[in-house]
């Protein structure tokens, strides 16, 4: 087979999933045509979960199943009284269903690349490989969440009556971290707390999990045994990605907490050496786990579109606004050396445009719109990293989102209509506002660290807390600081998109791993009302994108980035930066100007009261030419 031929063979691939996509989408249009015959398998995860079906319960359970997002659900939960222990029941019931639903439309998947016989063997036996390693993947994600989440870190919490800050001083006073490179404290662990007597001990997976390890490394050594038999005659990239699935084992396998960051830099290593456009993903972040940074269970093939041609339009720009906001910092030997640690950083990013074609574990309770990696900077000194952006699932997503109420009631017809209008009608700039605030954001994750930020600026537990707003901002100044005006025509999409990126983050208050967005949403909104772009009066969100508003929010924008970017050069505690803009109210961070926070309370108890209804004042058919 030529690789031509290749190409051809991954792009109908790639149009399946996309249809595939499609027929899941259906479920939003039959909720919205109110067509609740043809919604049976909402019926059957209704009874799964022992519920009675209503409006709200009907779109959180779509909501769920096609969008793999759970917090429409949760509190359609807490609606229906169901307290804390019951809500974790029903969302792992919930998981369950999700999984078994996803895993049957993967060997779909699989069945008609043997029925089209697309690919080469050995290509058809990564798929395969990757489906069965996934499966006992989310086998595991249910006692890894019983255990991390909603155990010892709901454990920790009680221990020290809610004090984060307390929590973090023991888990390092008892040298309860992994250590990494250089046995120095790691930014994240490949291992659990279990409870020993009043205390506890960290175990490396395999011990903390056994059983499901056990299974994971078993089938990997299958995948790595099957693809032996196998050339690769396209990339020749065969034993690129052999030695990865070794290295894989090594680490999983590994049962010295302080070797585990060592073993898995090796597998990001031989991961960053493959190059072809089937990428398989792994155990890369750790959003979830908000003390140890235990690494989240991904696992997941991510499919190039073929079609993409590369562009180095994002980076250029990129580069140009982190020199000119350098620039205006006070220079020293010490930010010089991190500034060109993220300029080689940059000069090594691998980056694919696509969608997710097989994703298992973690990815069932929500896939990234896009994604930087590795998040090890040792790795990346050496290699690089990848991005990967799934702009095509990411806009096919947004055409099938419903209209809902609350959007109506907050942002007013006016925005709206000018937004959809957008959205179903000018793909082209999509992708263009996507590339500055999407890939935008993962550019912007590498400006302004070194391979000890994030350990240094972590001791109080809130790095990833201000690192989104660092990312997103970063593709923000890229536009903000362009002189050329060839994205000129875009600006008033680009700051409708950050309205609603800041306002609808504020859903996400309550969902803990989700945090560092919902905090990111916090620092964005103070930007948008300091600069009365966003103002709130009498219940009511006024919004005025004017010309000289836009003017002072850019103006905020380079201004407070910049003192955020002197912040990661010192490496000062992220709470500090945090802190200026929102601190603990309790449970949860609140805005710290008056204002925004009265407007957060306002849109929340919104959210929770009317956020699973339908808009049916508008239709997707006013848009759609």
């Amino acid at each position: 087979m030529s690789e031509n031929q290749f190409l051809k063979d991954v792009e109908k691939i790639y149009q399946f999933l996309e249809e595939q996509k499609n027929n899941t989408n259906k479920l939003i249009t039959y909720l919205e045509n109110k067509e609740f015959d043809k919604l049976t398998i909402i019926d059957e995860f209704a009874k799964e979960l022992d519920l009675t079906l209503d409006d709200n319960l009907r779109f959180a359970l779509i909501t769920r199943l096609v969008n793999l997002r759970d917090d429409s659900l949760v509190q359609v939960l807490k609606k229906l009284q169901k307290d804390e222990k019951q809500v974790i029941k029903l969302q792992e019931k919930a998981y369950l269903f999700v999984k078994d639903y996803w895993e049957e439309r993967h060997l779909k998947l699989i069945e008609f690349i043997d029925n089209e016989n697309l690919l080469t063997a050995f290509y058809k036996e990564i798929f395969k490989g990757v489906y069965s390693v996934g499966k006992a993947m989310s086998k595991w994600q249910s006692s890894w969440t019983a255990l991390i989440i909603n155990k010892t870190n709901k454990q920790l919490l009680e221990k020290f009556d809610g004090n984060e800050t307390k929590v973090f001083e023991y888990l390092e006073n008892e040298k309860l971290f992994d250590l990494g490179h250089n046995k120095e404290l790691a930014d994240r662990c490949y291992s659990a707390l279990i409870q020993d007597k009043d205390k506890y001990k960290s175990k490396a997976y395999i011990d903390a999990f056994k059983k499901e390890v056990t299974e994971v490394v078993d089938a990997l050594e299958n995948f790595a045994d099957r693809l032996i038999e196998h050339e690769d005659e396209i990339y020749n990239q065969k034993w690129d990605y052999i030695l990865y699935i070794q290295a894989l084992i090594k680490a999983f396998s590994e049962q010295d907490t302080n070797k585990l960051v060592e073993k898995w830099a090796d597998v990001d290593r031989a991961w960053m050496k493959i190059k072809t456009p089937i990428q398989i993903g792994h155990p890369l972040e750790y959003y979830e786990d908000h003390f140890r940074k235990a690494v989240a269970l991904e696992w997941d093939i991510r499919l190039t579109n073929p079609t993409f041609a590369k562009n180095e339009n994002r980076v250029n720009k990129i580069k140009s606004a982190f020199e000119k906001i350098y620039n205006s910092i006070e220079p020293n030997k010490k930010y010089e050396d991190i500034y060109n640690f993220s300029l080689k950083s940059l000069d090594k990013v691998q980056l694919y445009i696509g969608r997710p074609a097989l994703f298992f574990a973690a990815e069932f309770n929500g896939l990234f719109s896009a994604q930087v990696v590795p998040n090890d900077e040792i790795v990346s000194k050496e290699e690089g990293k990848k991005i990967f952006a799934f702009s095509d699932e990411i806009l096919q997503i947004s055409k099938a989102k419903p209209f809902l109420k609350l959007s109506r009631e907050i942002f007013g017809q006016e925005l709206l209509k000018k937004d959809r209008e957008f959205l179903f009608n000018e793909t082209q700039k999509w992708h263009q506002v996507y590339d500055i605030s999407t890939i935008g954001h993962e550019y912007g994750h590498i400006l302004w660290c070194d391979d000890e930020t994030e350990a240094f600026m972590n001791k109080t537990g809130n790095f990833k807390n201000i690192e989104e707003f660092k990312a997103t901002t970063g593709g923000l100044i890229s536009f903000f600081c362009d002189e050329s005006d060839d994205e000129k025509e875009l600006e008033e999409h680009v700051l409708i998109d950050l309205v609603k990126r800041a306002v609808g983050l504020i859903g996400w208050m309550e969902v803990d791993e989700v945090q560092p967005y919902y905090c990111e949403g916090l620092i964005h909104l103070n930007a948008l009302f300091s600069t009365k772009v966003l103002d709130f009066d009498e219940d009511k969100l006024q919004i005025d994108l004017s010309d000289d508003k836009k003017t002072e929010l850019k103006e905020w924008y380079i201004q407070n980035y910049t003192n955020l970017a002197k912040h990661y050069l010192d490496k000062k505690d992220a709470t500090l930066f945090l802190n200026q803009f929102a601190t603990k109210e309790d449970k949860y961070f609140m805005p710290t100007d008056k204002k925004i926070n009265s407007f957060v309370k306002y849109y929340f108890e919104k959210y929770k009261d009317i956020g699973q209804e339908l808009d049916t004042e508008d239709k997707k058919s006013n848009y759609i030419k």
